[in-house]
């Protein structure tokens, strides 16, 4: 738990009438509902928690809210009154302030500059760049913090310029600050900082609504939350109110009644028979989100790494692959220390990585089936420069077949491809690299129903055929009906490995939720549901 988890928030008040009030919500895009029934109650002087998983609508919500985005139906009050902005910058008059993960500042100008942009104090017409930094600094002052406001924003450190960031909110008035995964890229001491500038703005009789992921901020610094899920409100709830296990099935949408646990015999079968470790990492880390992550694959075995969104599942992935580099920790392939200085590093290792982002990282939209499926296997098909289509070919239509990727033509554009077939294409050029671990990064991320069943089966058929894959996946349901391991990382943390019959989707809630405290948990939960068992040692 971090050090911000030591000062609790004061209960809200029950009967404070909202600042923010908006109710059933819906918007589409091309014709698929993105928000269906969504509300969103928000109190003056409350720090008010908004999450939910990718995709649960929170962005959308949002930008409804601070006049991005245009509803399609529902209703937006605030300050009592109905409120429809046309634009964010309505929306900041109004008095909502948005500050984004990705700070929004003018690096090369001063921390003055920044915090008064386009409302500079005049005098004689012309700016009172005095008063502007004499303002500036009393602000800043006020949350505790002595800076040179004439320095540019840029020479400071992220937490700072997020205490700048909330500066400008304040000197425009706000009356509600949005915090969208504003700690993601701070540590510890950094959290803390921002945490109490937070509390004083709540103090002050202003609103929060904090964005984030991170379960043990969540409880240190908010006084109620809501839950989204798929374009949903889901739960609303005093933070007290709602445990830590009771949040992460709710997010998840998976209540612990209704878990159905996998085959946990066919797992022990691929554990007994699992070949040497194909890598292990151990203590790796790399500031922000990975601070303490070990785990090994081996061959002919799937591992599931599990863990909520921003608890460092992809940037560990990245990490192996070398497409980050490792600050800390090291990395074993085949029983040898190597150093990955990036990810051809990687690749010449028996390595291969499935992107998250499948239209950002990983399809080439414009270029052909053929080209997309070979394109990491290109050198080897080349003879002086010239790809030999002929073997180019025969490498497609074998994937195409066994993959069994819908198309109308190999030298169609991918983009024309279904999600689903997408995500074989590119399934199929890591196989065509011949590798000996593949990691796959929500695989079945926006593909429909049918596509995730083929996935899923590639995967243990795999496995069986001797590949070591580490399956990344928010949805448990998916990881335990594949993975024959699961590691829990929470935080950036390894806090948890279940083997074999230890791994369930309970188990890894209660992982999730509390970190190795939850297997105990777990445990003790077991014994109270079957008394008799725990009577006889079974």
């Amino acid at each position: 738990m971090t050090a911000s988890a030591s000062q609790a928030p004061p209960s809200p008040d029950p009967l404070r009438s909202p600042l923010l009030d908006m109710q059933d919500i819906q918007i589409s895009f091309g014709g698929v509902p993105a928000l269906r029934g969504a509300n969103l109650s928000v109190a003056a002087g409350e720090v008010h928690a908004l999450i939910g998983q990718n995709g649960a609508g929170k962005s959308t919500m949002i930008k409804i809210l601070t006049g991005a985005y245009r509803r399609t139906g529902g209703s937006v009050r605030f300050e009592g009154r109905e409120i429809d902005f046309r634009s964010p910058k309505a929306a900041r008059e109004a008095g909502i302030s948005t500050i984004y993960q990705e700070i929004n500042l003018v690096p090369f100008r001063s921390v003055a500059e920044n915090i008064f942009l386009g409302r500079e104090p005049r005098r004689f017409g012309l700016i009172d760049w005095r008063t502007v930094q004499r303002r500036a600094a009393e602000l800043l002052e006020s949350f505790g913090l002595q800076v040179d406001v004439k320095k540019p924003a840029g020479s400071y450190s992220t937490a700072i310029q997020q205490m700048v960031a909330l500066a400008r909110a304040v000197s425009a008035d706000a009356k509600m600050v949005i915090m969208d995964e504003s700690t993601s890229s701070l540590d510890e001491r950094e959290v803390e900082l921002l945490f109490t500038v937070v509390r004083k703005l709540r103090d002050d009789g202003r609103a929060v609504i904090f964005v984030s992921h991170r379960l043990d901020e969540l409880y240190a610094l908010c006084d109620r939350v809501t839950v989204m899920r798929d374009g949903q409100t889901v739960a609303q709830s005093t933070m007290a109110d709602m445990d830590k296990r009771q949040l992460v099935t709710t997010m998840l949408g998976r209540t612990l009644a209704a878990v159905v646990e996998g085959d946990t015999a066919e797992r022990e079968v691929h554990l007994a028979r699992r070949g040497e470790a194909a890598i292990s990492v151990r203590k790796v880390g790399a500031r922000p989100l990975v601070n303490d992550v070990s785990l090994d694959v081996h061959r002919g075995e799937a591992v599931g790494l599990a863990g909520l969104l921003g608890s460092g599942r992809t940037e560990t992935m990245r990490l192996m692959f070398g497409a980050d580099p490792l600050e800390r920790g090291t990395v074993e392939i085949g029983g040898e220390t190597v150093a990955l200085k990036s990810p051809q590093d990687a690749i010449a290792r028996g390595l291969a990585y499935l992107t998250e982002d499948r239209k950002g990282d990983g399809i080439v939209p414009e270029l052909s089936v053929r080209d997309n499926l070979t394109l990491v296997c290109l050198r080897t098909l080349a003879k002086h420069g010239i790809v030999d289509r002929k073997q180019q070919q025969a490498i497609v239509e074998r994937f195409v077949a066994s993959l069994g990727i819908k198309l109308r033509s190999p030298d169609q554009p991918i983009r024309e491809l279904s999600g689903g077939n997408q995500q074989k294409v590119l399934l199929a050029r890591w196989l065509a690299a011949q590798p000996t671990l593949l990691l796959l990064d929500e695989p079945t991320r926006g593909i429909d129903v049918g596509a995730k069943a083929d996935v899923a089966k590639i995967v243990r058929d795999l496995r069986d055929a001797g590949l070591a894959v580490l399956l990344s996946a928010s949805e448990l349901e998916e990881l335990t009906a594949v993975a024959d391991r699961a590691v829990v990382i929470r935080d950036g943390r390894t806090v948890a490995e279940l083997n074999g019959a230890a791994m369930s989707e309970t188990a890894i809630m209660d992982a999730i939720a509390w970190g190795s405290e939850g297997q105990s948990a777990l445990a003790e939960a077991v014994d109270a549901a079957h008394p008799e068992d725990s009577r006889h040692g079974s």
